[in-house]
């Protein structure tokens, strides 16, 4: 029996130019593909090896935590669909990031792959003007997503990129 690995990802170049929406879609379409580079070529065991005690940080919990992430602020929250969490619960907030060790890493994988692609779809169709509120907190609109989402793949794809070191040495783009 082979075990998985994660496929090879690759990214477009950055567009430069371009109306508000495309610069907006450009850089967070890199970092969504940034993050599945630094997964690329891992076994699953690998995916799911964490950082350092008593951290539960792995690659495999960054990509289970980006899908959540996605559904949550463009599905549910700014188009308002009734969607429920992928892999946290109210008995386990962190099960994105706690529960990898007997988590199928290959279906996972195509979890993120298949949310992006729903995320896409319905983004597509908000204008980034368009408002939306969460519980008692201000409205929100689709241009503050894609600049909360760009900073939240930032942030962890610095993460993501030690976790690649720590596993294999590798780093880079």
């Amino acid at each position: 029996m082979t075990s998985w690995t994660a496929p090879q990802a690759h990214r477009e170049t950055l567009a430069r130019t371009g109306d508000e929406r495309a610069l907006l879609e450009s850089w967070l379409e890199w970092h969504r593909l940034t993050l599945l580079t630094k997964c690329a070529g891992l076994t699953a065991e690998q995916l799911k090896t964490r950082s350092v005690e008593p951290s539960a940080l792995s690659l495999l919990g960054l990509v289970r935590h980006m899908a959540e992430v996605e559904r949550s602020w463009f599905r549910t929250r700014a188009a308002g669909l009734q969607l429920p969490d992928i892999y946290c619960t109210d008995a386990n907030p962190d099960g994105d990031f706690d529960d990898v060790a007997d988590a199928d890493a290959e279906r996972d994988y195509a979890t993120f792959l298949a949310e992006l692609d729903a995320v896409r779809t319905v983004a597509a169709e908000l204008s980034l003007e368009h408002e939306f509120t969460v519980g008692d907190r201000p409205p929100t609109n689709v241009r503050w997503v894609y600049l909360h989402m760009i900073e939240e793949y930032a942030r962890h794809n610095g993460h993501a990129d030690l976790l690649r070191e720590r596993l294999d040495g590798q780093t880079g783009d």
